[in-house]
């Protein structure tokens, strides 16, 4: 085997482009610019100023776009979260049972979830063909 085989990939290295991020997550790279604006998801930046992102990098983005999508969280809402959850100490690969578990309790099931995507997908496709 090779010495680059055998190297195990760390989830805080940064490796993923803002094009590879964005593709993987199935959204624009400006979200992600947002993201890194609003503090959300402040990648490590290369030596020519480019944005490389890690695995934990996409763990926390995919959990972002849960609440914004499933749950109808604004960037404000996202922010409070985030800081709720980091100041509990709750693991972020623990971030989303933990929504999961709160959701339950609230009675905010599957279904309304989905109603929740529907109504965030129309207002993206509504606010894509405005900015045309």
């Amino acid at each position: 085997m090779s010495k680059n085989s055998d190297k195990i990939l760390r989830q805080d290295e940064s490796v993923l482009t803002i094009g590879a991020m964005a593709k993987s997550l199935n959204i624009h790279v400006r979200t992600l610019r947002i993201y890194d604006e609003q503090g959300l998801v402040v990648p490590k930046r290369s030596k020519y100023n480019k944005r490389l992102y890690s695995l934990n990098d996409l763990k926390k983005a995919q959990f972002i776009l849960i609440l914004t999508r499933n749950f109808a969280v604004n960037i404000n809402g996202v922010k409070i979260i985030l800081k709720l959850l980091e100041a509990t100490k709750i693991k972020p690969e623990l971030y989303f049972d933990y929504m999961q578990n709160i959701a339950k309790s609230l009675n905010i099931n599957e279904d309304i979830q989905k109603d929740n995507q529907n109504v965030m997908s129309k207002r993206c496709k509504g606010y894509k063909s405005a900015i045309k």
